[in-house]
């Protein structure tokens, strides 16, 4: 392929201006749909309309999933539904396909329901019901099953039909006649153990330990398992062991890449999920909500260093950036641990709440002792006094306790509350301790009675 550079988008739009379809044609057929889709989302709404008519209709679908979702959006709805039907649904696996009709109005998505054929239009709504974040919301329909009665003449003839659905498949699942899974097939021994053509399956297949995960299951698990077996493709099932459909790996990465984004966004302070293109309200109503959390902060640490009167402490002021910027870094340290040891499982959502304080109250207290050393240090070698050094040093101690005990409870307690522990490690926590790290600090301060 031709790497998407500058001049290589330049070219393509000089031949789209010039009506050039059969360079265009011929460019389009040497690349692959995701390259494709990513010349999409670099060019204007206009030039994406015409390019599509110029795509192989069975291509058409795989471009179109592919895509940023507003590009998609917006190419979807100037197709008619018979367009979105047969160009696109009838063309990508029914997971893909749920998320196209998942994605359209309401009205809109049953006219183009109303298109498919009865049998594509039965798997789609039996997908359509399960809720977002589930098992059953990730899984597609297309895969590869025999039963365990079967001979290997009529499992291969089966398989045939199968397969003409299914654009790539890892397992042969076994299933008896209820359709309860009972493990998965080598190809290989379906192929090279039959000692005749009407050996059965059951001659054949060996129990196994064959991973799955209910179709009620969250997402997150689904990950979880995948990733610590090292599986391509994972079967999911039904309360009573029916095999319902089947989840692939690049279905996981999508939705790894997508709680990424989602992650980051939100530890960035963004409410919402934006892209640089986006309009001018769309990116300020995303970042406006943390932004004035953020300005009531900021008024609610000014009126507790007014509150202790700072005219009689003036020199405790030089240490307010200090204090305020050590309890934000260690709260977020704090949180940041927490959130990702319960995005890999390594910290279970029902995991006891104290032996993880105190093994934090620890490292905080060391991680405290030696920060408060190095800044009483620091302060008496530049002239502040012993009093001012030592009062510093103290709340410095205290404030880092409190932050790091703060940022383990905050996203453990968000988890429990079903709401992404990710919020804590952004503006929130930063927010919060500069506040309470304001009051341990000046509360110390006049403790000690600190003069100016």
């Amino acid at each position: 392929m031709e790497e998407i550079t500058r001049d290589f988008l330049y070219a393509l739009s000089a031949d789209i201006s010039g009506r050039q379809d059969d360079r265009l044609k011929t460019r389009l057929s040497e690349l692959h749909p995701a390259d494709i889709a990513d010349i999409f989302d670099r060019l204007e709404e206009e030039e994406v309309q015409y390019l599509w008519k110029l795509i192989d209709i069975e291509e058409r679908g795989d471009v179109l999933v592919e895509l940023e979702e507003d590009v998609r959006e917006g190419l979807l709805s100037t197709l008619s539904t018979r367009e979105i039907a047969e160009e696109v649904l009838e063309n990508i696996d029914s997971d893909d396909a749920a998320d196209v009709v998942g994605e359209l109005p309401e009205e809109r998505a049953a006219e183009v329901i109303a298109e498919l054929d009865t049998e594509d239009r039965e798997d789609l709504l039996s997908l359509l019901r399960y809720p977002e974040g589930t098992a059953g919301a990730l899984m597609g329909t297309e895969l590869i099953r025999v039963e365990l009665e079967w001979t290997v003449t009529q499992a291969i003839r089966e398989m045939r039909k199968q397969a003409e659905e299914v654009e790539t498949f890892h397992s042969v699942y076994v299933v008896n006649a209820a359709g309860q899974l009972i493990g998965r097939l080598s190809l290989k021994r379906l192929l090279l153990t039959a000692t005749s053509a009407r050996s059965t399956i059951g001659d054949l297949f060996k129990e196994d330990d064959t991973r799955t995960v209910k179709v009620d299951d969250p997402d997150e698990k689904v990950v979880q398992v995948m990733k610590k077996y090292d599986l391509v493709a994972l079967p999911v099932v039904d309360d009573h062991n029916r095999l319902l459909g089947r989840i692939t790996i690049d279905d996981v990465v999508d939705l790894m890449e997508e709680e990424a984004e989602k992650d980051y966004q939100l530890a960035s302070g963004l409410s919402d999920e934006v892209e640089s293109d986006d309009t001018l309200w769309t990116m300020t109503r995303a970042r406006l909500p943390w932004l004035l959390i953020g300005l009531f902060g900021g008024l609610a640490g000014a009126y507790v260093i007014g509150w202790f009167d700072i005219e009689r402490f003036p020199s405790m002021a030089l240490f307010i950036p200090l204090i305020a910027a050590m309890g934000g870094n260690v709260g977020v340290q704090s949180a940041a641990i927490v959130v990702q040891g319960l995005a890999s499982g390594r910290t279970p959502a029902d995991a006891r709440l104290a032996p993880r304080l105190l093994k934090e109250f620890s490292v905080a207290l060391l991680n405290g002792a030696i920060c408060a050393g190095v800044i009483l240090g620091a302060s008496l070698i530049l002239g502040y006094g012993w009093n001012l050094s030592l009062t510093v040093s103290t709340a410095l101690i205290a404030v880092i306790i409190f932050a790091a005990l703060f940022g383990t409870f905050v996203p453990l307690a968000l988890d429990q509350l079903k709401i992404d522990p990710a919020l804590a490690t952004g503006p929130f926590i930063t927010t919060a301790n500069d506040i309470i790290g304001l009051i341990i600090y000046f509360g110390i301060g006049v403790l000690m009675s600190v003069g100016g």
